[in-house]
């Protein structure tokens, strides 16, 4: 009988993406591979209060409460992966950074998408209507989000050893925003995989290339 080969690991904290939660598909996966290893990865509900409320602001400083100051390393998917970057950039603790399909320059990316006459309406509104993955319904969201948003780069100054894995479909987060922001960063490396959005195609070998990157 073959023994179980285990790794050394730093611990581990997962950071879903915008509207979605600890219970998204790849990060459940995830969870459960780790734990076949005998590591309990942290998956934190990034939205514990009032959807309608949620800023960038409250999510760093609800990272910041779990990490508490400890040696770690994060995984962070769409929304997640920025955060990651941001938190990382000011936590040298930080030991390493596995970004999915980061979302760098959030408040961009939203107004590219939502177009002048929308982010124009949610402004005067102070409200529009978004889906909430989490409970599939659609909820209010402040524009306060989007304010908060604007007052963070959209590149961190990242120096921590970092992986990138990135979609060349995906149509959520263009890759190219991954590409600009490994080129000039010796310490990030970036696989581009034939994937969309969500990295659910091949989730045993996402996996693999995660826990080989993370291994002290």
């Amino acid at each position: 009988m073959s023994a179980t080969i285990r790794f050394s690991m730093t611990p581990v904290l997962y950071l879903h993406g915008f509207a979605s939660s600890p219970q998204s598909r790849k990060a459940q996966y995830i969870r459960e591979r780790f734990a076949a290893t005998g590591l309990e990865m942290e998956l934190p509900v990034l939205v514990p209060g009032p959807f309608a409320e949620q800023t960038l602001t409250g999510q760093l400083q609800l990272i910041e409460r779990i990490a508490g100051g400890r040696k770690v390393s994060i995984i962070g998917s769409s929304l997640g992966g920025y955060l990651a970057s941001l938190y990382a950039s000011r936590h040298p603790e930080v030991h390493k950074l596995v970004l999915l399909a980061p979302a760098f320059g959030f408040a961009r990316i939203w107004s590219d998408g939502l177009g002048p006459e929308q982010m124009a309406a949610w402004e005067a509104s102070g409200r529009m209507r978004q889906l909430n993955y989490a409970t599939g319904l659609e909820e209010e969201l402040n524009w306060s989000l989007m304010e908060d948003a604007r007052r963070y780069e959209a590149e961190p100054a990242v120096t921590q050893p970092a992986l990138i894995v990135h979609g060349w479909r995906d149509d959520v987060v263009p890759v190219e925003g991954s590409r600009r922001f490994a080129a000039t960063r010796p310490n990030v490396e970036l696989r581009e995989v034939d994937d969309t959005h969500e990295l659910s195609a091949d989730l045993e070998g996402l996996f693999a290339v995660v826990e080989g990157f993370l291994k002290d």
